[in-house]
């Protein structure tokens, strides 16, 4: 199964400037516990806002750029070839950025989105894909008030594929 996961704001906002637009601890805690132990696929310019493979997780770093390498990570050279890069795994997680998502929903290769939507609009230069609820369907939802350690108001939600 190949799942999507991403926090998006109320206007579909993911980023500006190659990074992460706020800073919501319990949706990071959340995506360690989700990936830990699985495949994460994402964009080149993704990886590197991260900065290094993250532990406990194999890498697949999607690129155009024939020559790049990273130690302990693998390379692809597009989403099709990522996902065959996936071995002996139940799920694995596209992580980013904004074209993979885009591509990956267009070409009909996820079966999940799992979800953090931050309940507030914030200026970006990139943005997720409307989810179409003509094809996607809300599964469980999980709502969060802003507190001492999450500055503002979230929601976990997970779509399927309709059938």
């Amino acid at each position: 199964m190949i799942t999507i996961i991403a926090a998006i704001a109320e206007n579909n906002a993911l980023g500006k400037d190659n990074d992460l637009i706020w800073h919501l601890p319990s949706d990071l805690k959340r995506f360690k516990k989700i990936t830990s132990g699985h495949h994460i696929l994402m964009g080149r310019n993704t990886f590197e806002s991260i900065g290094k493979p993250l532990p406990n997780r194999t890498t697949i770093i999607i690129t155009r750029n024939k020559d790049y390498f990273k130690e302990g990570c693998l390379i692809a050279h597009s989403l099709e070839e990522a996902i065959d890069l996936v071995e002996n795994d139940d799920v694995a997680f596209i992580i980013g950025g904004a074209q993979i998502y885009k591509e990956a929903i267009e070409k009909d290769l996820v079966n999940q989105l799992d979800i953090t939507r931050v309940h507030q609009d914030f200026e970006a230069d990139v943005f997720f894909p409307t989810i179409d609820l003509n094809i996607w369907e809300e599964t469980s939802r999980e709502d969060f008030k802003a507190d001492e350690k999450n500055k503002f108001d979230y929601s976990f939600l997970s779509f399927q594929k309709k059938s």
